[in-house]
């Protein structure tokens, strides 16, 4: 099978179409042909070698894909109501970046209805950690207040549409003034744009002072002690990339004084019963608002999978609105 390789660390350059064997599903696994494969910031991470592979992982770039199920654990399958022929999407651990990728029946999703295979390939990743940081570590309530740091990144878009989905209020950052329109435009119901405003005075005037009850913070470093500044009491903030840097320095005694939660995650190298009950939450609450179309996939461009230094290009530009997406032929 043809497979994008790291040829050795560095620039998107040494991303190389190669030939690797085939894999096979071993027990409780399936075996995928893939149509689709989603491009991520973790990716970039890997090429760069500064993102270790887990144990055990593929090498191959790739943590997300769409396309058919071609063989795999009959009794896993049945057991999760898949089979043989099944267009599905996938969160996997590695190998995504290539024409057959294994995936564990648990971490499998059916396409949602509607949805070609490029939309469905933009789905697993961001959807696993927004379910799994917004949701389930910081709790995030119908009525309450979510800051989404980076609202066009692929988990921004897709913050902003699970919360509104779900009751919440978004207030979202971004870069410039046509990415904030994108914000709102996506639900949105307010757009900083961080370049030109100060998002801690914003977010006071916006919430007349109370702060925001949820932050997702995918810039940490200097960014903690101004988000700790912008929340409520009781708020929570989660930390799910660090692209500011791995220190901060923030006033504890606000912590203690506003019973402030500081958490984050990171996905990659969970369990996989841990990423099967996020895709069984997923599948029940998440699932049919993408039928219905209440969430929608945002997808900025689709590149030939021969064109995966591109991709990564782009996405070091931070041009980009929503996810980006590889092809097989």
């Amino acid at each position: 099978m043809q497979a994008v390789e790291i040829s050795s660390f560095g620039a998107p350059e040494v991303l190389r179409l190669g030939e690797r064997p085939v894999p096979v599903a071993a027990e409780g696994e399936v075996l995928i042909r893939v149509s689709a494969s989603g491009v991520n910031r973790p990716d970039v991470l890997q090429r760069t070698g500064n993102y270790p592979v887990p144990p055990g992982a593929s090498d191959i770039p790739g943590l997300e894909v769409a396309g058919v199920i071609a063989s795999g654990d009959a009794a896993a399958m049945a057991a999760a109501g898949l089979k043989v022929g099944d267009r599905v999407c996938a969160l996997v651990a590695g190998g995504g970046y290539a024409q057959w990728c294994v995936a564990p029946v648990g971490q499998c999703l059916p396409v949602p209805d509607g949805l070609d295979d490029i939309a469905a390939a933009s789905l697993p990743e961001t959807f696993f950690t927004v379910w799994s940081n917004v949701f389930d570590r910081a709790r995030l309530q119908a009525g309450e207040t979510l800051l989404v740091q980076g609202g066009t990144s692929g988990r921004g878009v897709t913050a902003i549409q699970m919360a509104k989905a779900l009751g919440a209020r978004v207030i979202a950052t971004a870069g410039s003034d046509d990415k904030c329109a994108a914000c709102l435009a996506l639900g949105a119901d307010h757009a900083i744009n961080y370049k030109t405003q100060d998002f801690v005075t914003a977010v006071a005037d916006l919430t007349g002072g109370q702060g925001v009850n949820v932050v997702l913070d995918m810039v940490a470093g200097a960014y903690v002690a101004r988000e700790i500044d912008c929340l409520a009491e009781d708020g929570r903030l989660v930390i799910i990339a660090v692209q500011g840097g791995v220190k901060a320095e923030f006033n504890a005694g606000m912590v203690l004084r506003k019973r402030l939660t500081i958490t984050g995650s990171t996905l990659r190298p969970r369990p996989v019963a841990f990423k099967a009950a996020l895709a069984q939450a997923l599948r029940e609450r998440v699932w049919p608002l993408l039928a219905q179309g209440q969430i929608k996939p945002v997808i900025h461009q689709v590149f030939p999978a021969s064109e995966a230094a591109a991709a990564h290009t782009l996405m070091e530009s931070n041009r980009h609105i929503g996810k980006l997406v590889l092809t097989w032929a």
